[in-house]
């Protein structure tokens, strides 16, 4: 308790005196212009700053950060307008210092890198978008989407959002950590260790790409880190749960056994059920999610999970699907799914688009809702709410969606301090929630879920529009649940 008055107080006296002195630069109600503008500060590491630097460790209070995030969140949101003025909130881009680990077209790897001074908490972002599983599909992919295959294009700064916000409005519990943006350009989904070759023409190195960051980051001051979270949505989500047991075994073989590896899966969740229709195996949209990842992993040179391996010998692309892989993993995972994800249902051959679903196609959204729901019933730590959408965290509406009145952020600080009481056998804390699934079974019968517009006129569609738009009859349901369609549109609308 002292420790933390202690740096509370310093703190508020901190950014007092920054807001003293933003008040004076902005008295008169005008924001002068400088005359020049100022070279950006420069850190090294053999001298002192010559820029004002306050290395506060915030996980040093982590024991009642609730109360003490709520009066830092309170002063930065403040004194935003004045700092935003000296901080540069963008992340940055790095080349891997190994070169031999490439994008798909040989191009170097990289990542995006925003430090926080002071912060010992580490977040690693994995981007999503899709793959590719053959010469034919990859060469298509590398016309229409290169951006996912080379690096020979990317901007050389990358403003994070959602998880990856710097401001604490959008971001409440992670804005002061150091932030890592790994684009995608492996088309693997994180797992291959494949050099480029004349027979398939293109190198698979995603997961190789992931090790490569980590160690880079070690010089940069990962190597003092307390917890290191790696993320994901989509491909990028799945690469999580094929990766975070690799990555925390890289760091304890390199000797860095302090620090706490986690993992936070959006939306890569996939079942390898039996799609609506089958169609031609043409591509990744058309194709059955167990026969492309069959075909991909050998493309590829895909790297799983080893007791995973071991469990699915010689079917090993059955780690690919969250509900296998996931009895596998050794490290704490956080698992975000949308209980009717549009990827999902894209693969599984059902297009929300036109006309109304028929009977069997609601039927079919209807059932992978409960199938969801069964596969992640023994997942510890989890959100999953019943909307029709794909990926979540990096979007800045991340902290409106609620599943039982918690928010996915509160529900990820409720994980955090779960954990860190596990580690003190201390008891978990009370009304702090980390398994939330909701119970309604429609698409949208969240009232939180993100807003739907109507593809041809691009009007916003409430609940009862969205599905009156999918061929959802009232009439009929309310007359099978033996209730008043007007009781019934009530609950619809509430979310109940």
């Amino acid at each position: 308790m002292t420790a933390i008055r202690m740096v509370s107080t310093v703190l508020l006296l901190v950014l007092m005196q920054s807001g003293a002195l933003c008040a004076r630069r902005f008295r008169g109600g005008r924001n002068p212009q400088p005359r020049r503008s100022s070279p950006p500060p420069t850190y090294r590491a053999d001298r002192g700053d010559t820029t004002e630097s306050f290395p506060l460790d915030f996980t040093a209070v982590e024991e009642n950060m609730d109360n003490f995030m709520t009066q830092v969140k309170n002063l930065a949101q403040s004194l935003y307008p004045c700092s935003a003025q000296k901080l540069d909130y963008d992340m940055k881009l790095n080349f891997l210092e190994n070169t031999s680990v490439t994008c798909n077209d040989g191009s170097p790897a990289g990542y995006y890198l925003k430090e926080s001074r002071g912060s010992r908490r580490w977040l690693i972002f994995l981007e999503g978008g899709w793959y590719c599983f053959n010469k034919e599909n990859c060469d298509s992919r590398y016309e229409t989407m290169r951006r996912l295959m080379s690096s020979t294009k990317w901007p050389q700064t990358k403003t994070g959002t959602g998880i990856l916000s710097p401001l604490p409005e959008e971001n409440p519990h992670w804005w002061n950590a150091n932030m890592v943006f790994i684009p995608y350009c492996s088309s693997d989904v994180w797992s291959g260790a494949t050099a480029k070759t004349e027979q398939s023409g293109y190198a698979f190195m995603g997961s190789l790409i992931i090790q490569e960051v980590v160690k880079d980051l070690l010089n940069k001051g990962l190597d003092n880190a307390k917890v290191l979270l790696l993320a994901g949505s989509s491909a990028g989500g799945t690469g999580v749960l094929l990766n975070v047991d690799h990555v925390a075994e890289l760091l304890e073989g390199l000797g860095h056994t302090g620090i706490q590896v986690r993992g936070l899966s959006d939306s890569g969740w996939f079942l390898d059920n039996k799609q609506y229709h089958c169609t031609d195996c043409v591509d990744t949209i058309s194709c059955a999610p167990t026969e492309t990842i069959k075909r991909g992993i050998k493309y590829w040179g895909g790297v799983v999970p080893e007791r995973c391996r071991q469990t699915h010998e010689g079917e090993e692309w059955n780690c690919f699907f969250g509900y296998r892989v996931f009895p596998s993993i050794k490290s704490p995972v956080f698992v975000v799914q949308w209980l009717f994800d549009e990827a999902q249902l894209t693969v599984d051959n059902i297009q929300l688009t036109g006309q109304p679903v028929q009977e069997g196609q609601w039927r079919y959204i209807q059932n992978l809702g409960i199938e969801l729901r069964n596969t992640l019933k023994d997942v510890p730590a989890m959100f999953a709410p019943a909307c029709l959408s794909h990926e979540v965290i990096t979007r800045n509406y991340w902290i409106d969606v609620q599943v039982k009145g918690t928010s996915l952020p509160r529900a990820l600080h409720c994980w955090d301090r779960s954990l860190n009481d596990n580690r003190n056998n201390k008891a978990p804390p009370k009304g702090c929630p980390v398994h939330l699934i909701d119970s309604c079974p429609w698409p949208h019968c969240n009232p939180t879920c993100p807003t739907i517009r109507d593809q041809f006129t691009g009007q916003e569609m409430n609940v009862i529009q969205f599905l009156m738009h999918m061929g959802f009859d009232v009439q009929k349901m309310a007359q099978q649940q033996g209730m008043d369609p007007s009781k019934l549109l009530g609950m619809l609308s509430s979310g109940s």
